[in-house]
């Protein structure tokens, strides 16, 4: 800004010994001002900047995915963090958001049936995978789900099943494994999946129900959920009605969707179909 400021300054004081030899202070002065108009504006131009709003799962890959968009397109990605159900809540009042990345199908699918999304933008960009991660440290020996049920298991970090799609899968998982009535007293809800983990990471819980996205380079024990057991985590994105970027959105869901992101998306542990 500070430089902005001086360049357009220099340019303009440059001018000024120009005015001295014009003999129509008048037409000087007009000349001025069109260059200080065009340089200024140049000068304080911002970049071209859109938001998205990305389910929690998503915080790991989502810078990555954002240097690398900014780096092809120039267009600067900026990320609100949350859980699927409260994005969603906050697009259908008028949250000033570009694109939505959500965790699930189900909740793009409403706001594309409301209105709230741009015709035809809706699209599966990734099949999310469940993990079930030991944080390092701990005194709890856990190898498979039904470990959970030993005594030394007192707290198992969940994300509200009510919110997000991954805690909706832990608790359909353990209930297809036999041991929820058996886990049940010792689960504890998070916000998000990405605060659950949080409970891992503070020493506050023995086993974390996480995004294997989240986990995949951490230190202690991760195990991949079986598939089988849960609905799959199709995880879809649409570009909001609203809009008012609608080009440069229109970019980031075809990066998203196209061999780069997929590939990000890939490195971070998600599955592309």
């Amino acid at each position: 800004m500070v430089y902005a400021t001086l360049s357009c300054y220099i340019n303009i004081g440059g001018l000024l010994n120009l005015v001295c030899s014009m003999k129509s202070r008048t037409r000087a002065l007009l000349i001025i001002v069109a260059f200080w108009a065009t340089a200024c504006q140049f000068a304080f131009s911002a970049p071209a900047e859109i938001t998205v709003a990305a389910a929690a799962n998503l915080t790991e890959v989502a810078q990555t995915l954002g240097s690398e968009f900014e780096a092809q397109t120039k267009v600067h990605p900026v990320f609100s963090m949350g859980s699927t159900a409260q994005l969603t809540t906050q697009i259908e009042n008028s949250a000033p958001f570009d694109v939505f990345l959500a965790a699930d199908a189900e909740h793009v699918d409403k706001l594309d049936h409301e209105g709230l999304l741009a015709p035809g933008s809706s699209a599966v960009y990734a099949v999310g995978v469940l993990a079930l991660w030991i944080p390092p440290g701990g005194k709890a020996h856990i190898s498979k789900l039904e470990d959970l049920k030993a005594s030394d298991v007192k707290v198992i970090a969940v994300a509200n099943p009510k919110l997000a799609p991954y805690g909706a899968a832990t608790v359909e998982t353990l209930q297809h494994a036999g041991i929820w009535d058996a886990v049940m007293a010792k689960i504890v809800y998070a916000e998000n999946i990405n605060m659950a983990k949080e409970y891992g990471t503070s020493k506050n819980a023995d086993a974390v129900f996480t995004a294997y996205s989240l986990v995949l380079k951490e230190a202690g024990k991760v195990i991949q959920v079986d598939e089988a057991l849960h609905q799959p985590i199709v995880q879809k994105l649409g570009i909001v009605a609203r809009s008012q970027h609608i080009d440069d959105a229109k970019k980031f869901s075809r990066f998203v969707l196209g061999d780069p992101g997929r590939a990000i998306l890939a490195r971070y542990g998600y599955k592309i179909h």
